[in-house]
């Protein structure tokens, strides 16, 4: 059982619920118009046919009017036919726009608010485990935004349906017990003031009660469960670079089984869950206690009604008439306490996901502009930089100082955890230093227009990942893109060989997410591709993060002997761990706990004492015994 929370107060949970309204009317305007006219026509639907029911057993009862009669069938049947069809129709529509729409402009909130955060806030472990709960909350009862939609829509029927209650019920009220018979008293101004009090009090005691009964989704979190269940049943098992794993070590058996333990009592999906609990005892009480109390006031009104039709006040037949409308005008004020509930109970969910969309930016965004030289005369300094990544104590980098030669090639090499992945993330600038400063041309780089700066690099990371989309896009990484330079920026790269062979050329898409003759790509392929798309971009500074990695030794020999014509005159930062490939580079800087330990270029390194000759010998002795045991019959 959760800890019992603290609810809002109602002009607070309003003040939320007003909030979420207007992101809708920002990203869907639409939902007001859909939300209005499909819950009127539910609402006043039943209540048409309902009238002309009234009318037809009014004129057989009555006797005599026959062709009154056929006319109130043949209106009856009319206004039914009317009634599913517009409903049917507007069920439709609603449908379409929803899927085309609504949840389209869901995800495109926090979408939007990703791509504009500062990208050490979107890397921030906290940062994702809130809107995974977001998430979570939407999955496991549609809690937040999108249970505004849901309540809008019951809010909006439930008022129509009590306007069209009220038109067919007023003459109940009105239509008077003719005078002198002995249920004259029902015209008594008390007998009215009882009826509606019994109306007041029923949908007072009914209301609360069904919102005591819903409160239990606010006191019980199953959104834990809801994760697992989601993991171990659908993406454990429909990820398709799982399979092989799956099948190679027998995991399906593990999953199931923790599959049904996370479905068990303990999360939310159990017989014993407190869930199942709570509807089985108090909610369920609350709730079949508020079903009572509405049907017990029913049972008044065709008493009333009833009564009144004997003293001779309207015909037999507007009896179902008043009991309809009078039993949804109840429901319908039953239904605006429900909703008063659970905006309140929505609230908290909603102040999560303002906690998520309230986060700041505090990375201070300039407005210099940088120069577009063609000379590509650019020169960056690091000036003592360190940095620590939030939340911890421990340095990524330290007393960090150095220059690039303007095209010149850096090799950044050093064992993992040494820095050169968070040094990449300093220069281009996805953090800030939290000491030093980093110089474009003599000016702090802070000082420079974010994406202006931005534009300044191409960069392959280590993870890089290419769409499901066609190869010309992912190359250019727009719709729109030149194709002659696209094609020749893959040649470059190395694969205009595979380029030839493919059934589409640049218009080839990769993978088999949206197309069925979609190619798949070897890791080697993907990474040629990925180069390219540096390449495309033709900015002053490339980066490339462990860019052979996955290619095989004779695709790697070609990349390096090709490598000045592929970067031209480009500054080149090379991030690897295979210390023979930073030969071409003119400089290689030695990361070892976050410092720069060593500089130099590859010949003066080896020769040296420290840690580039260290690792150097490291690497090579693996090809020092290989070779022995080629040559050496013992090794046989």
């Amino acid at each position: 059982m959760a800890e019992k929370k603290e609810r809002l107060s109602f002009r607070a949970a309003a003040a939320c619920s007003r909030r979420g309204f207007a992101i809708w009317r920002k990203y869907a305007p639409e939902v007001f118009l859909i939300y209005t006219l499909k819950p009127a026509v539910t609402a006043l639907a039943p209540y048409l046919p309902l009238y002309f029911t009234a009318r037809l057993v009014n004129a057989i009862v009555g006797g005599g009017d026959g062709a009154r009669a056929w006319a109130m069938l043949a209106a009856l049947l009319a206004s039914m036919a009317a009634v599913g069809a517009i409903e049917a129709a507007a069920a439709c529509w609603c449908g379409a726009w929803e899927h085309s729409s609504l949840w389209p402009a869901f995800n495109r909130i926090f979408f939007d608010k990703l791509l504009s955060m500062d990208y050490c806030d979107v890397d921030e472990p906290k940062t994702q485990a809130l809107l995974t709960q977001i998430m979570q909350n939407n999955n496991w009862g549609a809690w937040g935004l999108n249970k505004l939609t849901l309540l809008m829509e019951h809010m909006t029927e439930a008022v129509f349906r009590i306007l069209g209650a009220v038109a067919l019920s007023v003459s109940l009220f009105t239509l008077p017990v003719p005078p002198g018979g002995p249920l004259a008293w029902l015209n008594s101004p008390l007998c009215l003031a009882g009826m509606g009090a019994l109306l007041v009090g029923s949908v007072l005691l009914s209301g609360t009660l069904i919102c005591r009964a819903n409160s239990c989704w606010d006191d019980y979190d199953g959104t834990q469960g809801n994760r697992n269940f989601s993991f171990f049943y659908f993406i454990a098992m429909r990820e398709r670079h799982r399979g092989a794993d799956i099948r190679a070590y027998a995991q399906d058996e593990y999953f199931k089984a923790e599959g049904e333990a996370h479905m068990g009592d303990q999360h939310g999906f159990g017989t014993a869950s407190p869930i199942a609990k709570a509807f089985r005892g108090w909610a369920g009480a609350c709730a079949a206690a508020s079903g009572a109390v509405s049907q017990g006031f029913v049972g008044v009104i065709y008493l009333f009604a009833g009564l009144k039709a004997l003293g001779g006040a309207f015909g037999v037949g507007s009896v179902a008439q008043y009991v309809g409308a009078l039993a949804g005008l109840a429901r319908g004020f039953t239904e605006l306490l429900e909703i008063g509930g659970e905006l309140r109970v929505n609230a908290e969910f909603l102040k999560l996901t303002y906690e998520f969309l309230d986060i700041p930016n505090n990375m201070y965004q300039g407005s210099l502009t940088t120069e577009k030289r063609s000379d590509r005369k650019y020169e960056i300094e690091f000036r003592d930089v360190s940095f620590r990544y939030p939340g911890t104590e421990a340095w990524a980098l330290r007393h960090v100082s150095m220059k690039f030669d303007v095209g010149g090639r850096l090799a950044v090499v050093g064992e993992n955890g040494s820095g050169k992945t968070t040094f990449i993330k300093l220069l281009c600038r996805l953090y800030d230093p939290t000491e030093g400063v980093i110089l474009l041309n003599g000016i702090d780089i802070r000082k420079y227009r974010y994406d202006d700066y931005l534009a300044l690099f191409s960069v392959v990371f280590q993870d890089f990942k290419l769409l499901s989309q066609p190869l010309g896009q992912n190359v250019a990484a727009a719709e729109d893109y030149d194709r002659a330079r696209a094609e020749e920026c893959l040649r470059k790269a190395g694969f205009g060989g595979r380029l030839g062979e493919l059934p589409r050329g640049l218009d080839t898409c990769l993978y088999r997410e949206f197309e069925d003759d979609g190619v798949e790509v070897s890791g080697g392929e993907a990474q040629k591709i990925a180069l390219a798309r540096v390449l495309y971009q033709d900015a002053p500074f490339i980066v490339l993060d462990e860019p052979t990695a996955t290619l095989d030794p004779e695709a790697e020999a070609e990349v390096y002997t090709k490598f000045n014509d592929i970067v031209e005159d480009k500054t080149a930062i090379y991030i690897s761990h295979r210390l023979s490939s930073c030969r071409f580079c003119g400089e290689i800087a030695v990361f070892d706990h976050g410092r720069v330990v060593q500089q130099g270029n590859h010949d003066s390194l080896v020769e040296a004492e420290g840690k580039y000759r260290a690792l150097w010998e490291a690497q090579a002795q693996y090809y020092k015994e290989r070779k022995a045991r080629q040559i050496d019959p013992d090794w046989l």
